[in-house]
């Protein structure tokens, strides 16, 4: 059973992976907004904090042996550079300050699948964070999806004839795996499987890897 520390649990992929860590004993408390908690309330212990600022929640984060950082703008569009920027990496640092700090075992990031010729503003802070894991010595998972299909997010359903194609083309079969679709229960699945086997050292989970569950 580990001690998992969440942030951005009440996200898109936060209550799945909290109901899904419950489930399987995991002792599990999450980082919430004043405001927020209903959100939670009864699924996990709630922190009430702020997740851009680390000294906000940094004395709750102990005794964790994991920590998850989910905390992302949502619904990711070129058009929001700033908003990545002051979220997205101001978040990601924050968590893994207060990881190395509380001496964190294992830390669990989603990042994005890299390099693609689109997203470069969303992707440019991700690998700000993914330096910052490495520079704190972290031993980390970093989990790298690029689209996650489910409840709100299903539009790209249409896409999936295309991938099929570029998946038999030698031109680009490569880059349409790189940058290929995961459902929902698929990231879900893989960051349960991530925090009940922590790395030791850093280890980067492509979307190939989310599909085949690690």
């Amino acid at each position: 059973m580990a001690d998992v520390f969440i942030t951005g649990g009440t996200g898109y992929m936060g209550r799945s992976l909290i109901a899904a860590l419950v489930k399987r004993q995991h002792a599990v408390r999450a980082l919430v907004r004043a405001g927020s908690e209903s959100k939670l309330l009864g699924s996990c212990s709630i922190v009430v904090g702020d997740a851009l600022d680390a000294a906000s929640f940094a004395h709750y984060v102990p005794p964790a042996d994991t920590f998850v950082q989910l905390v992302g703008f949502p619904k990711p569009d070129p058009r929001k550079a700033k908003e990545f920027r002051a979220v997205d990496l101001r978040s990601g640092l924050a968590g893994v300050s207060v990881a190395r700090q509380a001496g964190i075992q294992h830390f669990v990031y989603v990042s994005v699948a890299q390099p693609a010729p689109i997203m470069k503003a969303y992707i440019e802070p991700r690998m700000e964070v993914e330096a910052a894991i490495r520079a704190a010595g972290l031993n980390a998972t970093i989990l790298r999806p690029w689209y996650v299909l489910g409840p709100g997010h299903r539009w790209p359903y249409l896409l999936l004839p295309l991938y099929a194609l570029f998946e038999l083309l030698p031109g680009t079969r490569a880059s349409a795996r790189r940058l290929g679709l995961v459902t929902l229960k698929q990231m879900i699945d893989a960051l349960v499987k991530a925090i009940e086997n922590p790395s030791h050292g850093i280890r980067i989970v492509e979307v190939s890897d989310i599909r085949r569950l690690l």
